[in-house]
């Protein structure tokens, strides 16, 4: 099955990515990084009102193999988690880049992802 990167969002290295909308980002991990880490069974994000910083861990993932950090592409606060994800965190592999969201963080600077991976050069770099 071929992965999917959507050319609408940038990405990290570290396997997470980020859709910018004015200045809300809306943070998650990649169809390939949930194929990775296979059945997800605990999530742990940020309360809303917490701040997150470009390039740090904002939390953790869990799946039946490994506990992998979260890490953020731009500094910011939270203002939304996705609390059904906290309730059913192996819903992530459903939908990854629509209802499998994980954070939206109101940016400190929206010029902060303009270093991100694009969709081609973050597939090149998994894919090879």
């Amino acid at each position: 099955m071929p992965f999917e990167y959507p050319e609408d969002l940038r990405y990290l290295d570290t396997h997470e990515y980020v859709r910018l909308e004015g200045e809300i980002a809306t943070i998650g991990i990649t169809d390939f990084a949930v194929d990775q880490l296979g059945d997800i069974v605990f999530l742990d994000l940020p309360d809303i009102g917490d701040a997150v910083s470009k390039e740090e861990t904002f939390g953790t993932i869990e799946s039946v193999k490994a506990v992998e950090d979260l890490n953020s592409p731009v500094t910011g606060t939270v203002i939304e988690r996705n609390e059904l994800l906290i309730e059913s965190p192996e819903q992530l592999a459903e939908d990854p880049y629509g209802e499998g969201w994980l954070l939206k963080v109101r940016v400190n600077k929206s010029g902060e992802i303009d270093d991100a991976l694009t969709a081609s050069e973050y597939s090149i770099q998994v894919e090879g």
